[in-house]
């Protein structure tokens, strides 16, 4: 009998940690969970997470939350009916630096589910610590991909976690890295595929939120049905396998069971086939090489399907040229797109922005921005998003169709709060 494998969940309370608990739980003599860490903003689930898994260490980035946390741990074990005598308490670390120190932990491996920036740093101190690094935090790679590749210590440290680039992972073992012609990443399209950029003036934050495939939080949502968030994703898959942008294809699968292809030098291409369900990923993320028995559900062989395929309409939805052009350019361009990115869907939820206003600043954020070097340093990427928010902000505010925007977006205010 093998020995499980110990893990070390960052962002344990979100959506990530949740499924990647549920695939530890289900296989107890696989894998063990050493340590959690989160923002602090669901102490009572981290309590019981941390309870229930029996874990070393668990971490809050939100310093005053470490209070709120041990009073969780001895409200949960009321709960469970134990004394105070009955179980250990973790260590508690607490802080901005609370997720770096649990990416050193001692274990095999480091899931890296932190939201934004924040998981830049983790990424570089589980790397730098010799861990496998299962990477579901694109911004460290979209913000720091230069500082992630040099902090790599051993070929296949960092195992991705997103659905399509862990499709592309599992089709690249169908040949040799030098026959690889073409990476072909799919993308649903979002609540407004197939519509012309002229159908998209009077897009409200309600609709865009609507998303017909996937369950995500209001900015990935916001992204998909802009297409910044597979914009993300090519600069993410450049970075993670060394192909160039040029060689890098979207394409338009509104079923999501495709979640990305391999074009090979003999015209052949591989794809990866399973339902939307992102237990597989993560199941493969904390376990590659090796694949985790019935992690999420098959493809039903038994009924009929119809996959459709579609090329991306660059006109009505430019983000992803956009991104291309960031990263060929560098010196922390991707890490202004993200950065600027953020404030203008904030300003389109808000009704300060329009719809298309979105990427249309981007565009003038990028071509503003000042000649950065290559970032050598976490502050370097951190100095280029403070520069890239607040140019962002000056646009929007400056923009005349600020306050017109404003009226559109109010009726989905409400929904848009409680998402």
């Amino acid at each position: 009998m093998t020995t499980p494998r110990d893990l070390v969940l960052l962002g344990s309370t979100g959506s990530i940690g949740t499924q990647a608990i549920d695939i530890v739980r289900r296989n107890p003599d696989r894998f063990r969970v050493v340590a959690l860490g989160a923002g602090g903003g669901n102490v009572e689930l981290l309590a019981a997470q941390a309870l229930e898994l029996g874990v070393e260490a668990v971490g809050v980035a939100k310093a005053s939350a470490a209070q709120d946390l041990q009073l969780a741990f001895y409200a949960e074990a009321s709960r469970r009916g134990w004394s105070s005598g009955d179980f250990k308490l973790p260590k508690i670390v607490a802080g901005p630096d609370a997720m770096t120190e649990l990416a050193q932990w001692p274990c095999d491996v480091v899931l890296n589910g932190v939201v934004g920036s924040l998981g830049l740093a983790p990424t570089l101190a589980a790397l730098r610590a010799g861990r496998t690094l299962a990477l579901a935090n694109k911004e460290s790679l979209v913000a720091g991909g230069p500082l992630v590749k040099a902090a790599v210590t051993r070929p296949g440290q960092i195992v991705p976690v997103d659905s399509e680039h862990s499709a592309l992972a599992q089709c690249l073992r169908g040949g040799a890295r030098g026959e690889v012609r073409r990476l072909v990443v799919t993308a649903s399209g979002g609540p407004f595929r197939g519509r012309r950029r002229d159908e998209l003036t009077q897009v409200t934050p309600e609709q865009a939120l609507a998303h017909p495939t996937w369950n995500m939080g209001p900015v990935v949502t916001i992204n998909s049905a802009t297409m910044v968030n597979k914009a993300l994703e090519v600069i993410e898959a450049h970075e993670l396998f060394d192909v160039p942008y040029a060689d890098i294809t979207v394409m338009v699968h509104p079923q999501s069971v495709i979640h990305s292809m391999v074009e090979f030098a003999d015209g052949s291409t591989l794809a990866q086939a399973s339902p939307p369900d992102m237990r597989l990923p993560i199941a493969l993320g904390i376990g590659w090489p090796d694949r985790v028995p019935d992690a999420a559900a098959a493809v039903d062989w038994t009924t009929a399907h119809t996959w459709e395929f579609a090329p991306l309409d660059d006109e009505a939805f430019p983000a992803v040229a956009l991104a291309k052009a960031a990263g060929e350019a560098g010196r922390c361009r991707p890490a202004i797109y993200n950065a600027a990115n953020e404030e203008c869907v904030a300003a389109f939820v808000a009704g300060r922005l329009p719809f298309l206003g979105i990427v249309d600043t981007l565009r003038r954020v990028l071509d503003d921005a000042p000649d950065f070097a290559e970032p050598g340093t976490v502050e370097d990427v951190l100095a280029a998003e403070s520069w890239a928010r607040a140019h962002a902000q000056e646009i929007i505010v400056a923009s005349p169709s600020a306050s017109s925007s404003v009226s559109a977006a109010s009726s989905a205010s409400a929904s848009v709060e409680g998402a």
